[in-house]
């Protein structure tokens, strides 16, 4: 008699037909049998992470490398909840992340056992859907649906609760693959006419752009209408090459901590465009609207949510921005109008003579095309001083909020793009988040390179009370000493090779030739720990 086929054996070929054979995760008990069934599989890899925040860094990264959905296996209830704030950072970054968890079985509901919760509800907050499945002919119905979901723009996470039991029951359900909605949509005609006329001939028009721009592929198109507009492009929300930042229109991030450095930035157009962005994504957002009465604007997106959430609109169209910015340039085109001359661009400032300048200037020297995944925060303007974001698929930047990212994010891309040099930067406070991914690429050999931009201290919050303080009339004084990391200092060189992950430390002008080459020497992965000089405090003590 034939084996009757279980629902774990279901999942496995509904996986196989998506192409999700690359799994993230960290076990558990109740998640036993489909763990079981997959190291029985020759064709899964399962990528072990010592913790679950890593492990959805990892697959983050990984899902936005590939641009597919990825699937992330968690723990139960306190495996989900570890894993919460790294979702959190997927679903502002539109990561398209399948996430389930185990449950010991729908027939202990009644009892509020050991590890028992709500699953479904913990995970909706930071999801664009969650469910449990309790019918056991209904699994591949259910993966399906969130699959779909989480792969059709605007991008997110889901989560899929999925009980011992009902994974254990007999399963006849068909693996099929999942159909993704094209959504490459463009208005109609009168639409982008209207659209048109409200852009064209202004005199000071800018461009708000996000990473819905990279995601329909559209940097040229995007490029192709600032050229006709004659619009500075500003970016917001932005995580990737959105357009080339060595255009001379590009005029980088909006901010995103005081809504007043936005308003500065957009308080003088007459006419603007906001594509694939949601505005503005700050903590402490303007309460007022930062255009200037009578500006003229129209916002393009798929996400239909953000279009007029926060401020309004002239036109709102819920379009893919590729094929409608192809369609607004020709129109623009046609209409013959000359472009608005851009103001000068203002030049970046020079690069100090500090170790951490000294140590990119040679990294980008020795690895000008490394691909980078940039966690570095307040070191990050220096790292894009010597490796500007200016081809696509190129450079990753941190999103959501969520500390942690950057050692487990360039892991999962140099697991989806194993022949380049991929180079993670993350700070000493963020990467004793998730620090433990370490290990993850020595177990994998996974060939990611990380470089810890050391200074001792929380420096992004320090940076903020200052602006606290001013906004307040609150005289300057020492910064708070729970910012502050130079008491025990880390050790970070240790905590790698503790990990299997070769690592040195760079403190001295003397030490950077040396560690460049021997990061660059080999495709393992190799950790620097670079010292990195910061402004002393109001006061001039610590």
């Amino acid at each position: 008699m034939a084996a009757t086929r279980t629902g774990t054996s279901a999942l496995l070929e509904q996986l196989r037909a998506d192409g999700m054979t690359t799994i993230f995760g960290n076990p558990g008990t109740v998640e036993q049998g489909l763990l079981d069934a997959l190291s029985s599989a020759g064709d899964f890899r399962y990528v072990l992470g010592l913790a679950e925040a890593p492990v959805v860094g990892l697959a983050d990264g990984y899902a936005r490398a590939t641009r597919r959905p990825t699937l992330v296996q968690l723990h139960s209830g306190v495996g989900l909840g570890n894993g919460i704030g790294m979702m959190y950072q997927a679903m502002r970054g539109h990561a398209p992340l399948v996430v389930i968890a185990g449950e010991a079985g729908v027939r202990y509901d009644a009892f509020d056992a050991q590890m028992a919760a709500d699953l479904v509800g913990m995970a909706r907050p930071v999801t664009k859907f969650a469910t449990r499945v309790v019918d056991p002919g209904s699994v591949l119905r259910v993966l399906r649906r969130a699959v779909k979901i989480a792969a059709t723009p605007p991008c997110g996470p889901v989560f899929v609760s999925l009980p011992l039991d009902v994974l254990d029951a007999p399963n006849d359900e068909p693996a099929l693959p999942t159909v993704i909605p094209d959504t490459r949509t463009v208005p109609v005609p009168e639409l982008v006419a209207r659209a048109a006329g409200l852009l064209a001939g202004a005199k000071r028009p800018i461009i708000v752009a996000g990473d819905g721009v990279a995601e329909s592929d559209a940097q040229y198109e995007l490029t192709r209408v600032a050229e006709l507009l004659g619009a500075e492009v500003w970016l917001a929300d932005s995580s990737v090459v959105n357009i080339d930042a060595g255009h001379p229109l590009h005029r980088g991030a909006l901010g995103h901590m005081f809504g007043e450095a936005s308003a500065a930035a957009v308080r003088e157009a007459d006419a603007v465009l906001i594509v694939g962005t949601y505005v503005f994504p700050e903590v402490f957002p303007s309460m007022r609207s930062p255009f200037a009465a009578g500006a003229r604007v129209v916002h393009v997106d798929l996400n239909a949510y953000e279009i007029g959430k926060n401020h309004p609109v002239d036109l709102g169209l819920v379009a893919d921005p590729r094929a409608t910015l192809t369609a607004l340039a020709a129109d623009l085109e046609r209409r013959g109008a000359p472009a608005a001359p851009a103001r000068p661009r203002a030049q970046a400032a020079p690069a100090g003579e500090s170790v951490y300048e000294l140590f990119l200037a040679e990294l980008a020297a020795q690895q000008p095309d490394a691909v980078v995944f940039d966690e570095a925060l307040t070191s990050s303007p220096a790292l894009v001083r010597h490796f500007p974001p200016r081809r696509p698929g190129r450079y990753f930047l941190t999103r959501g909020g969520s500390l942690g990212v950057g050692i487990p994010g360039a892991i999962g891309v140099k697991l989806a793009m194993p022949d380049e040099t991929v180079i993670g930067f993350t700070g000493d406070g963020g990467s004793m988040y998730t620090i433990q991914a370490l290990w993850t690429a020595a177990h994998q050999r996974i060939g990611a390179k990380f470089v810890i931009c050391n200074n001792g201290r929380y420096e992004l919050l320090n940076e903020n009370i200052s602006v606290y303080w001013r906004e307040r009339g609150v005289a300057p004084h020492p910064f708070p000493s729970s910012f502050d990391l130079s008491g025990l200092p880390l050790g970070f060189t240790d905590l790698a090779r503790g990990m299997g992950v070769q690592a040195v430390r760079v403190a001295e002008p003397e030490d950077v030739g040396p560690a460049v080459k021997r990061m660059l020497a080999d495709d393992e992965p190799f950790l620097v720990d670079v010292a990195v000089d910061v402004p002393p405090p109001p006061n001039g003590k610590d």
